[in-house]
Protein backbone atom coordinates (compact mmCIF):
# COMPACT_ATOMS: atom_id res chain seq x y z
CA UNK A 1 0.00 0.00 0.00
CA UNK A 2 1.01 3.61 -0.51
CA UNK A 3 0.69 6.17 2.27
CA UNK A 4 0.14 9.87 1.64
CA UNK A 5 1.67 11.26 4.81
CA UNK A 6 0.42 14.83 4.28
CA UNK A 7 -2.75 16.00 2.53
CA UNK A 8 -5.36 18.74 2.91
CA UNK A 9 -8.46 17.07 1.48
CA UNK A 10 -10.85 18.68 3.95
CA UNK A 11 -10.36 22.03 2.21
CA UNK A 12 -12.72 23.83 -0.17
CA UNK A 13 -10.71 22.68 -3.21
CA UNK A 14 -12.24 19.21 -2.73
CA UNK A 15 -15.75 20.22 -1.80
CA UNK A 16 -17.25 19.22 -5.14
CA UNK A 17 -15.75 15.72 -5.48
CA UNK A 18 -14.19 14.63 -2.16
CA UNK A 19 -15.67 11.09 -2.20
CA UNK A 20 -14.36 10.55 -5.73
CA UNK A 21 -10.92 11.84 -4.71
CA UNK A 22 -10.78 9.35 -1.85
CA UNK A 23 -11.93 6.53 -4.13
CA UNK A 24 -9.32 7.41 -6.78
CA UNK A 25 -6.67 7.23 -4.09
CA UNK A 26 -7.82 3.77 -3.08
CA UNK A 27 -7.95 2.65 -6.70
CA UNK A 28 -4.32 3.82 -7.07
CA UNK A 29 -3.27 1.75 -4.06
CA UNK A 30 -3.16 4.62 -1.55
CA UNK A 31 -4.79 3.04 1.48
CA UNK A 32 -3.72 5.51 4.19
CA UNK A 33 -3.90 9.31 4.16
CA UNK A 34 -2.88 11.70 6.92
CA UNK A 35 -5.10 14.75 6.51
CA UNK A 36 -3.83 17.96 8.09
CA UNK A 37 -6.31 20.38 9.61
CA UNK A 38 -4.99 23.95 9.60
CA UNK A 39 -6.32 27.49 9.51
CA UNK A 40 -7.81 29.94 11.97
CA UNK A 41 -8.54 27.69 14.99
CA UNK A 42 -11.58 29.80 15.87
CA UNK A 43 -13.28 29.14 12.49
CA UNK A 44 -14.15 25.45 12.84
CA UNK A 45 -11.51 24.16 10.41
CA UNK A 46 -9.94 21.81 12.95
CA UNK A 47 -13.30 20.25 13.76
CA UNK A 48 -13.98 19.85 10.05
CA UNK A 49 -10.76 17.89 9.56
CA UNK A 50 -11.50 15.59 12.49
CA UNK A 51 -15.05 14.96 11.28
CA UNK A 52 -13.75 13.92 7.87
CA UNK A 53 -11.20 11.56 9.40
CA UNK A 54 -13.85 9.86 11.49
CA UNK A 55 -15.97 9.13 8.41
CA UNK A 56 -13.40 7.26 6.31
CA UNK A 57 -11.34 4.17 7.03
CA UNK A 58 -7.63 4.72 6.50
CA UNK A 59 -7.96 8.49 6.90
CA UNK A 60 -6.15 9.91 9.93
CA UNK A 61 -5.91 13.48 11.17
CA UNK A 62 -3.36 15.94 12.47
CA UNK A 63 -4.36 19.32 13.85
CA UNK A 64 -2.28 22.33 14.76
CA UNK A 65 -1.62 25.96 13.95
CA UNK A 66 0.36 26.54 10.76
CA UNK A 67 2.98 29.31 10.93
CA UNK A 68 0.86 31.34 8.50
CA UNK A 69 -1.88 31.37 11.15
CA UNK A 70 0.34 31.79 14.22
CA UNK A 71 -1.24 35.18 14.89
CA UNK A 72 -4.46 33.33 15.77
CA UNK A 73 -2.79 31.10 18.36
CA UNK A 74 -3.93 32.09 21.84
CA UNK A 75 -4.97 30.44 25.10
CA UNK A 76 -8.40 29.62 23.70
CA UNK A 77 -6.92 27.97 20.61
CA UNK A 78 -4.49 26.03 22.78
CA UNK A 79 -7.32 24.69 24.93
CA UNK A 80 -9.46 23.88 21.91
CA UNK A 81 -6.75 21.81 20.23
CA UNK A 82 -5.97 19.99 23.47
CA UNK A 83 -9.66 19.16 23.97
CA UNK A 84 -10.10 17.95 20.40
CA UNK A 85 -7.09 15.65 20.66
CA UNK A 86 -8.48 14.11 23.84
CA UNK A 87 -11.87 13.58 22.23
CA UNK A 88 -10.79 11.85 19.01
CA UNK A 89 -8.61 8.78 18.63
CA UNK A 90 -8.28 9.63 14.93
CA UNK A 91 -5.96 12.55 15.74
CA UNK A 92 -2.50 11.00 15.66
CA UNK A 93 -0.21 14.04 15.32
CA UNK A 94 0.10 17.72 16.20
CA UNK A 95 0.66 19.85 13.14
CA UNK A 96 1.50 21.24 10.92
CA UNK A 97 3.54 23.69 12.96
CA UNK A 98 6.79 25.49 12.38
CA UNK A 99 8.22 28.55 10.68
CA UNK A 100 7.67 30.18 7.30
CA UNK A 101 9.93 33.16 6.70
CA UNK A 102 9.14 33.22 2.97
CA UNK A 103 5.63 34.63 3.20
CA UNK A 104 5.74 36.01 6.76
CA UNK A 105 1.94 35.86 6.98
CA UNK A 106 2.42 36.10 10.74
CA UNK A 107 5.24 38.10 12.38
CA UNK A 108 8.36 36.02 12.89
CA UNK A 109 8.46 36.43 16.65
CA UNK A 110 4.83 35.32 16.83
CA UNK A 111 5.61 32.30 14.65
CA UNK A 112 8.51 31.27 16.87
CA UNK A 113 6.46 31.64 20.04
CA UNK A 114 3.57 29.57 18.62
CA UNK A 115 6.06 26.95 17.42
CA UNK A 116 7.67 26.63 20.85
CA UNK A 117 4.35 26.45 22.67
CA UNK A 118 2.93 23.82 20.34
CA UNK A 119 6.05 21.66 20.63
CA UNK A 120 5.67 21.77 24.40
CA UNK A 121 1.98 20.86 24.15
CA UNK A 122 2.61 18.02 21.72
CA UNK A 123 5.32 16.69 23.99
CA UNK A 124 2.93 16.76 26.95
CA UNK A 125 0.28 15.00 24.86
CA UNK A 126 2.83 12.38 23.70
CA UNK A 127 2.04 13.13 20.06
CA UNK A 128 4.43 13.23 17.09
CA UNK A 129 4.69 16.58 15.33
CA UNK A 130 4.42 17.62 11.69
CA UNK A 131 6.96 20.35 10.91
CA UNK A 132 6.73 23.04 8.23
CA UNK A 133 9.88 25.04 7.62
CA UNK A 134 10.65 27.43 4.79
CA UNK A 135 13.62 29.79 4.67
CA UNK A 136 14.06 29.30 8.41
CA UNK A 137 16.39 26.32 8.71
CA UNK A 138 18.63 27.63 11.50
CA UNK A 139 15.73 28.86 13.61
CA UNK A 140 13.79 25.63 13.11
CA UNK A 141 16.69 23.46 14.25
CA UNK A 142 17.44 25.77 17.19
CA UNK A 143 13.84 25.55 18.45
CA UNK A 144 13.55 21.81 17.85
CA UNK A 145 16.83 21.21 19.65
CA UNK A 146 15.63 23.19 22.66
CA UNK A 147 12.03 21.95 22.80
CA UNK A 148 11.97 18.46 21.24
CA UNK A 149 15.34 16.84 21.84
CA UNK A 150 15.09 14.20 24.54
CA UNK A 151 11.34 13.76 24.14
CA UNK A 152 11.77 10.29 22.61
CA UNK A 153 8.95 11.27 20.25
CA UNK A 154 9.26 11.26 16.46
CA UNK A 155 8.10 13.83 13.96
CA UNK A 156 7.95 14.58 10.26
CA UNK A 157 9.73 17.29 8.33
CA UNK A 158 6.99 17.58 5.77
CA UNK A 159 7.30 18.62 2.12
CA UNK A 160 11.05 18.68 2.56
CA UNK A 161 12.82 21.20 0.34
CA UNK A 162 15.86 22.03 2.46
CA UNK A 163 19.53 21.20 2.50
CA UNK A 164 21.31 17.98 3.37
CA UNK A 165 22.49 19.70 6.56
CA UNK A 166 18.89 20.29 7.65
CA UNK A 167 17.93 16.73 6.73
CA UNK A 168 20.76 15.26 8.81
CA UNK A 169 20.05 17.48 11.81
CA UNK A 170 16.36 16.57 11.60
CA UNK A 171 17.15 12.86 11.47
CA UNK A 172 19.43 13.28 14.48
CA UNK A 173 16.48 14.81 16.34
CA UNK A 174 14.29 11.80 15.57
CA UNK A 175 12.51 13.23 12.56
CA UNK A 176 11.36 11.47 9.41
CA UNK A 177 11.85 13.25 6.07
CA UNK A 178 8.83 13.42 3.78
CA UNK A 179 9.22 14.29 0.09
CA UNK A 180 6.49 15.71 -2.11
CA UNK A 181 6.00 16.30 -5.81
CA UNK A 182 8.73 18.94 -5.68
CA UNK A 183 11.33 16.22 -6.26
CA UNK A 184 9.83 15.61 -9.72
CA UNK A 185 10.26 19.26 -10.77
CA UNK A 186 12.85 19.94 -13.46
CA UNK A 187 14.85 22.42 -11.36
CA UNK A 188 14.94 20.29 -8.16
CA UNK A 189 18.42 18.83 -8.79
CA UNK A 190 19.76 19.62 -5.32
CA UNK A 191 16.68 18.24 -3.59
CA UNK A 192 16.91 15.00 -5.55
CA UNK A 193 20.46 14.72 -4.29
CA UNK A 194 19.27 15.10 -0.70
CA UNK A 195 16.58 12.47 -1.34
CA UNK A 196 19.28 9.90 -2.12
CA UNK A 197 21.02 10.53 1.22
CA UNK A 198 18.14 10.20 3.69
CA UNK A 199 18.22 6.78 5.42
CA UNK A 200 15.54 4.52 3.99
CA UNK A 201 14.11 3.92 7.45
CA UNK A 202 13.41 7.66 7.81
CA UNK A 203 11.81 8.21 4.41
CA UNK A 204 8.17 9.18 3.77
CA UNK A 205 6.14 10.38 0.77
CA UNK A 206 3.32 12.90 0.52
CA UNK A 207 1.33 15.06 -1.83
CA UNK A 208 0.62 18.20 0.28
CA UNK A 209 -2.44 18.36 -1.95
CA UNK A 210 -4.07 20.39 -3.36
CA UNK A 211 -0.65 21.97 -3.92
CA UNK A 212 2.56 20.89 -5.68
CA UNK A 213 1.23 18.36 -8.19
CA UNK A 214 4.05 16.08 -9.35
CA UNK A 215 5.06 15.52 -12.95
CA UNK A 216 3.10 14.54 -15.06
CA UNK A 217 0.24 16.40 -13.34
CA UNK A 218 1.82 19.85 -13.08
CA UNK A 219 -0.76 22.59 -13.42
CA UNK A 220 -3.60 20.42 -12.10
CA UNK A 221 -5.03 20.20 -8.62
CA UNK A 222 -3.00 17.69 -6.64
CA UNK A 223 -4.70 14.75 -4.89
CA UNK A 224 -3.62 11.71 -2.85
CA UNK A 225 -3.63 9.31 -5.82
CA UNK A 226 -0.69 11.24 -7.25
CA UNK A 227 1.59 10.25 -4.35
CA UNK A 228 2.42 7.21 -6.47
CA UNK A 229 4.39 9.50 -8.80
CA UNK A 230 6.42 10.80 -5.86
CA UNK A 231 7.17 7.21 -4.90
CA UNK A 232 8.11 6.35 -8.47
CA UNK A 233 10.59 9.24 -8.64
CA UNK A 234 12.12 8.34 -5.28
CA UNK A 235 12.43 4.67 -6.23
CA UNK A 236 14.24 5.63 -9.43
CA UNK A 237 16.58 7.95 -7.53
CA UNK A 238 17.37 5.26 -4.98
CA UNK A 239 17.73 2.54 -7.60
CA UNK A 240 15.18 0.26 -5.96
CA UNK A 241 11.92 -1.29 -7.20
CA UNK A 242 8.80 0.81 -6.72
CA UNK A 243 7.31 -1.99 -4.62
CA UNK A 244 10.21 -1.76 -2.17
CA UNK A 245 9.82 2.00 -1.83
CA UNK A 246 6.08 1.57 -1.35
CA UNK A 247 6.53 -1.04 1.37
CA UNK A 248 9.33 0.82 3.17
CA UNK A 249 7.53 4.15 3.37
CA UNK A 250 4.32 2.45 4.50
CA UNK A 251 6.18 0.56 7.23
CA UNK A 252 7.95 3.77 8.29
CA UNK A 253 4.62 5.56 8.64
CA UNK A 254 3.01 2.69 10.54
CA UNK A 255 5.95 2.45 12.92
CA UNK A 256 6.09 6.18 13.48
CA UNK A 257 2.45 6.30 14.59
CA UNK A 258 2.26 2.86 16.19
CA UNK A 259 -0.31 1.72 13.63
CA UNK A 260 1.21 -1.74 13.08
Amino acid sequence: MFVDSHAHIDGPEFEADRPEVIQRARDAGVSVILNIGTGDPHSGVLERAIELGEKHEGLYTAIGIHPHDARFFDDQAEQRITDLIRQSARVIAWGEIGLDFHYDNSPRDVQMDAFRRQLQLARAALLPVIIHTREAEAETIEILSAQWQGSDLPGIMHCFSGTSVLAQKAVDLGMFISFSGIITFKNAHNLRGVATEVPLNRLLIETDCPYLSPVPYRGKRNEPAYVVEVARCLADLRGIPLEDLERTTAENFAGLFNLI
